[in-house]
């Protein structure tokens, strides 16, 4: 490959497919990652996570040169940073690898490059890393481009997402945005909304925070529906007639690296301000806790009827249907809590989605059903809303696969 015109440095869930967009737009793209067995992974034209579509982008772009993947960025036009913003304590953003990703880049750049922040980060950490730049590089100051554009993807429809998704792209001044805004355009068919770098990192953490609150509440009536015996996906549907209410299914929680993390970017830095988003956070993480507890009982109740302990099939790890990815997932947390507290009781963990875990002994999902005395539904993958439940079986649907 020649000079890569774009540098993507970060290689996961948003970084792979990105770089694999671009690329196939026949643009050298250079992918940077510290894991070296992804970069080795890619190199080979093979990718390292589940995303429909992805790997034949990335075969492709690999194979005509277009795609290479290094654990040291090189000198590019274009450098998109996507990069994990983690948590220093339970709930405060950690930027360091953020910053990291600044200090790799900031020794390559020249007068006319563009940088883009992609990942989710606290608001004013563009404009903070632009005085990080020009406090290294003063000569540089006026003479490049920064920006903020957030992904706002659905794992599982990323590919398609990518290109016909809207955007907010917010520069730490005019001229950048407008020169993000001409980047994104070469590969993106959606609408590019301007804006400045602040109000485009809010927007991201807004788009998640309404959605989680949204969520919360859904996830409050289910529990309270319990207590009064009330179908709660009955009740949704009936409440949903109503032309102006949509409320959303409930769950075990709310997972992800998105929706279960972004309103604590806002609550950090808003403690005060923030009461709906920093208790719909709180409803969601006790709804896990609930679920967990539920079943706690009903196997309690199981075995004073019957005088023995009950096996139970665990059905599925990842933080939302149809995906491999288990990253804060609820369900997750709910299976540890079970099989913490099930003293070597015969325990049935499914995730169809993956092949293996490093914790989890995995079972396939119909001899599960099979095995165990009740079926506790975490993740509506399709796999189960086919399966023909024996009448003997106790079920507990957290997330509306029978919704009888």
């Amino acid at each position: 490959m020649a000079n890569p015109e774009v540098v993507i440095i970060g290689l996961g869930y948003i970084g792979l497919p990105t770089a694999a967009l671009i690329s196939s737009r026949k643009r050298n793209v250079l992918g940077v990652d510290i894991n070296e067995q992804v970069v080795d992974t890619i190199n080979k034209g093979e990718i390292h996570i589940v995303e429909p579509e992805l790997d034949e982008v990335v075969a492709n772009a690999v194979q005509s040169g277009y795609l290479k993947a290094s654990t040291k960025p090189s000198t590019g036009a274009v450098y998109i940073i996507v990069v994990p913003t983690p948590f220093k304590s339970k709930t405060e953003p950690d930027i360091s690898f953020v910053e990291a990703a600044f200090d790799a880049i900031i020794p390559l750049l020249k007068a006319g490059d563009l940088i883009i922040l992609e990942s989710t980060s606290p608001v004013g950490t563009t404009d903070k890393m632009a005085a990080k730049m020009f406090a290294s590089r003063p000569e540089l100051e006026g003479q490049i481009y920064l920006a903020y554009c957030p992904e706002r993807v659905l794992p599982g429809n990323v590919m398609f997402e990518l290109i016909n998704n809207d955007r907010v792209i917010g520069g730490v001044d005019a001229v950048s945005t407008e020169k993000a805004v001409d980047f994104y355009r070469s590969f993106v068919d959606g609408d590019l909304h301007k804006t400045n770098a602040k109000t485009a990192e809010m927007c991201k953490l807004v788009e998640n925070s309404s959605r989680d609150v949204q969520i919360a509440f859904a996830n409050e009536l289910s529990i309270i529906c319990d207590k009064a015996s009330i179908n709660v996906w009955e009740l949704i549907e009936l409440a949903n007639k109503h032309p102006r209410v949509n409320i959303l299914q409930p769950g075990c929680g709310v997972g992800g690296h998105c929706i279960a993390v972004d309103p604590y970017f806002i609550v950090a830095d808003y403690p005060m301000e923030s009461q709906i988003i920093g208790k719909a956070r709180e409803t969601n993480n006790y709804k896990s806790f609930w679920c967990a507890e539920k079943v706690k009982n009903v196997k309690l109740e199981f075995q004073l009827k019957h005088g023995r302990k009950p096996s139970i099939a665990l059905m599925g790890l990842a933080f939302k249907p149809n995906i491999d990815d288990l990253r804060e997932s609820p369900a997750k947390y709910i299976v540890q809590k079970i099989i913490q507290d099930s003293n070597d009781d015969p325990c049935y963990v499914v995730e169809p989605n993956i092949s293996s875990h490093g914790i989890f002994k995995l079972t396939e999902y119909k001899e599960a059903i099979q095995q165990a005395d009740i079926i506790v539904f975490l993740v509506a993958h399709d796999e189960f809303k086919s399966l023909q439940i024996p009448e003997q079986k106790i079920v507990i649907d957290f997330c509306g696969v029978i919704k009888k």
